[in-house]
């Protein structure tokens, strides 16, 4: 496979980690002999999500930064959840 392909497939399967993403920016780069991916996930209504790796290999550099993405991605769908308690059903009798 292709690492154009792979990247696209790599990077749609980050859409379980957060849904609102609506579009995602690749870029390679060749620096002597270090491999650098960067990928920029857009959120809709929030901050993009920036991931940044380096290896010897583009397939590698390539997993780090799908690796650090889904960690992101999770937390930052941890952090917007609604942690306030539903409202009981004894307390919505009384009154």
């Amino acid at each position: 496979m292709e690492v154009r392909e792979r990247a696209e497939t790599d990077v749609a399967s980050l859409d379980k980690y957060s849904p609102r993403a609506t579009s995602a920016e690749g870029v390679f780069m060749e620096e002597k002999l270090d491999r650098i991916v960067e990928v920029i996930v857009h959120v809709d209504g929030e901050e993009p999500v920036v991931a940044r790796a380096e290896d010897t290999e583009f397939r590698a550099a390539l997993d780090k930064v799908v690796d650090r993405l889904s960690r992101r991605l999770t937390r930052q769908r941890e952090l917007r959840k609604d942690h306030r308690a539903p409202p009981s059903r004894d307390r919505a009798g009384q009154g």
